[in-house]
Order: structure tokens, then C-alpha cells, then sequence
């Protein structure tokens, strides 16, 4: 059962999926017809689930599901990966590659390779006050205060030298 993004609760649990390229406005339109039709029919066991999405920075779909209203279960949450990788069959893009590292340079989203970010690190190009993303946080409060943050107050922070 599809409910706005605002309307979940803090509480709500969240997927973050992100892109390795930029998406194009046609692409977010077709992402967000077919996410709407995939959590209006989202269930656990037959029951439904309160979900949405949001898609951010033209790069980052995020999933969300209130359970406060039902839980998610093992086989819900692999219908919604099944979802994801038809997504990036449909439309060629890695959206599940969680070696891919995101992090801004003004207001450019740059997608790196670990390795390459730990290069980055090494070459000073990305500081401990290099914002990045921390597609690990699993709450809707913490996607809104820890997602977009200082790579010193994220899991990047053992990178830094």
C-alpha cells in the first residue's frame, strides 16, 4: 500500500539503493511508476505493507516501509531486491553495487570505486569534512540526519588519514 514518503513515521525502515550514473528525467519517471505499482502491491505474507519511496539528487532510489503497520519479513525484502535488479535490467544501470562510494565535490555527486576513494583520501582530495553518503543507515530519522553527512561522522571515517 503505497503512502506518501512525508507521511511515514521516523521510524520507518529504509533501502538505499544508489545509481552509478546520473538519472536521466525519463528514467525517474519510468523508476517512480514502477516503484508506485511495486509497493501498492508490497506484501508480507499476503499481507500488504506502508511503503514508499523517494528518489534523490536524480541518483539515489530509496525504499521505505512503515512497521509500525506491518513488518517486513526474509521474503519481502527479497521482492523488493527482485524489483530493484528488474530496474536495472530495464534501464542498465548498478544500483546494488555497494562497493561504489558516493560523496560530493561542491554540488557535483561524484561515484567512485572504494579503492579510488581510498586514493582520494591519500591524495587529500577528499578530507574529513568531504560530505558523503552513508547509504547504511537503515531508518527514515537517520536517512534525514546521518545520510548526507561529514565523512568523519560516517563509516568513511576509517579511510581518512
Amino acid at each position: 500500500m503505497f503512502t506518501e514518503y512525508k507521511k511515514l513515521p521516523i521510524n520507518s525502515r529504509v533501502w538505499v539503493y544508489q545509481s552509478d550514473r546520473e538519472l536521466s528525467q525519463e528514467e525517474i519517471e519510468h523508476i517512480s511508476a514502477k516503484a508506485l505499482l511495486f509497493i501498492d502491491n508490497w506484501t508480507r505474507h499476503g499481507d500488504d505493507l506502508k511503503g514508499s519511496f523517494t528518489i534523490k539528487y536524480k541518483q539515489f532510489l530509496v525504499l521505505a516501509v512503515d512497521e509500525n503497520f506491518n513488518n517486513v519479513s526474509g521474503c519481502s525484502i527479497d521482492a523488493s531486491v527482485r524489483f530493484v535488479q528488474e530496474l536495472e535490467k530495464e534501464l542498465k544501470l548498478d544500483l546494488m553495487d555497494k562497493m561504489n562510494v558516493s560523496f560530493k565535490d561542491g554540488e557535483n555527486i561524484n561515484i567512485v570505486k572504494l579503492p579510488e576513494f581510498q586514493n582520494f583520501v591519500k591524495e587529500q582530495k577528499i578530507t574529513p569534512e568531504t560530505v558523503v553518503f552513508n547509504n547504511m543507515v537503515n531508518t527514515k530519522e537517520d536517512f534525514e540526519t546521518k545520510w548526507e553527512v561529514p565523512a568523519k561522522e560516517s563509516w568513511h571515517a576509517r579511510f581518512l588519514v
